[in-house]
């Protein structure tokens, strides 16, 4: 027998007095929580309800009766549909306020610690910061449209954009040019995604022809015509852009046009703090830090709060490409990487021998099962730095030989497992949470990121 569909309520008034992680409103309707989308604390809107629950509703406001002071006109016509973003609607330094909040909230009420010291939030540019990212694509027959963007905030549905003021300029303004180009393709029905990366050429609008600073990966379902092969390779060319396909998993990815692709970004010397930076090369779908200012600084504060002194060596869990490891390398310190995806690994090496590095050293490793027999953890480390997935570091920190080092850098993006691990730290295994803070890698949405630093008691 079917579900039947819950009746939802008419449109309501609701005054709004707080505001959830995700960004919406929080008020009150006979005793009982409704968040809603659009909304701002202080304000009263009308709106429609969304869903039922049976501890808190959801609704949408269509209609703001009484506004916020910090309530802003969002730049991008698209907010409130699209559900790349959930905050342009309210002020950048109120945005970051917020997101301090979550971070403070979840290291009270999760961890039950709280730091020293609260850091000033790291921040860089608000618009055109993202470099790296997925669009989704969804054929309408019914319109004989292809719709390029995120997905709506209601996730079945594909957002039909024709700009995006987040992503880079380079993307943002071809949203149009994509769709138009899915649209002229053959096998359009069999596309659901096009990922882009880009490195340092592509992040000022521009291009580089001849390093292909801006690389766009089409996932298709089913193989493609000749026709749609020499469409997309005049895209390529036109728009001075590297085309790859993506027929399966992330091992058959393959460039179309060009054949040979350079793909890196750059951390100067004054990055890094040494006589010189760093190069590290990529491949197009490679997890890299999506906003390349923010970045830098993060990079930077995290070598400041390592505070490492001569001789000293470091281990970097969750290495990735080597983003924290070959900067400390530069400066002249023997670091460890370890890190899950064998082929980020060898990139890493490849990126250390490159960078004349022979004091960076990689391995790969599950850092979520038993680690006792990894060479590298017979190693003696100094200082620790870690930059864990959402999930966080719970099964590495426990095996750990942690009373042999005396401080820890702890590089976040979900401040609940943050503030769960900074609860292990301090009550088990006798560190002091010096200090923490937010950077804002995702200007404009509701995550936040931040960082920690630890020292043994």
């Amino acid at each position: 027998m079917a579900r039947q569909r819950q009746r939802l309520d008419p449109d309501f008034e609701i005054a709004i007095d707080g505001l959830t992680h995700d960004g919406r409103g929080v008020g009150r309707r006979d005793g009982k929580a409704v968040f809603v989308a659009g909304a701002l604390p202080g304000e009263r809107v009308r709106a429609k309800q969304t869903a039922k629950n049976r501890h808190f509703d959801e609704a949408a406001a269509f209609e703001v009766l009484e506004a916020s002071a910090d309530r802003v006109a969002p730049r991008c016509a698209h907010f409130g549909t699209c559900g790349g973003c959930a905050m342009q609607h309210l002020d950048e330094a109120r945005q970051i306020e917020a997101k301090d909040r979550v971070l403070t909230e979840n290291m009270a009420r999760i961890g039950h610690v709280e730091p020293r010291e609260w850091f000033t939030p790291i921040r860089d540019a608000q618009w055109g910061y993202r470099r790296k990212g997925r669009l989704s694509v969804r054929w309408v027959e019914k319109k004989a449209k292809a719709l390029v963007g995120f997905r709506e905030q209601d996730p079945r549905f594909v957002a039909d954009l024709t700009e995006c003021h987040t992503v880079i300029p380079a993307v943002g303004q071809r949203i149009q040019a994509l769709s138009a180009l899915v649209e002229s393709l053959e096998g359009r029905r069999t596309i659901p995604q096009i990922e882009f990366i880009a490195g340092d050429g592509a992040l000022d609008g521009g291009v580089s022809r001849e390093s292909g600073a801006l690389a766009l990966v089409f996932r298709h379902l089913e193989p493609l015509s000749a026709g749609d092969l020499e469409k997309l390779t005049d895209f390529a060319k036109r728009e001075a852009v590297a085309v790859f396909l993506q027929p399966g998993g992330i091992d058959t990815v393959a460039p179309l046009w060009p054949e040979h692709v350079d793909l890196h970004f750059d951390l100067s010397a004054a990055d890094v703090g040494a006589a010189e930076g760093v190069r590290l090369q990529f491949r197009p779908l490679d997890f890299i830090q999506v906003n390349a200012g923010l970045n830098r600084q993060m990079i930077a504060r995290a070598i400041d709060l390592l505070d490492l002194k001569p001789g000293e060596r470091v281990l970097d869990l969750f290495c990735g490409l080597g983003n924290f490891t070959l900067p400390i390398a530069r400066r002249g310190f023997d670091v460890v990487g370890v890190e899950g995806d064998a082929g980020l690994v060898a990139r890493a090496r490849q990126n250390a021998e490159a960078n004349g590095l022979p004091n960076a050293r990689f391995f790969a490793a599950d850092l979520a099962k038993d680690l006792s027999a990894e060479p590298w953890m017979r190693d003696g480390f100094d200082k620790l730095l870690i930059d864990p997935p959402r999930a966080g570091a719970a099964e590495v920190l426990a095996q750990l030989p942690l009373k042999n080092i005396p401080r820890i850098v702890y590089v976040s993006c979900h401040p609940g497992s943050l503030a769960r691990d900074a609860g292990f730290l301090v009550k088990e295994r006798g560190y002091t949470l010096l200090g923490a803070g937010v950077m804002d890698m995702f200007p404009h949405t509701a995550h936040v990121e931040s960082i920690a630093v630890f020292e043994r008691r």
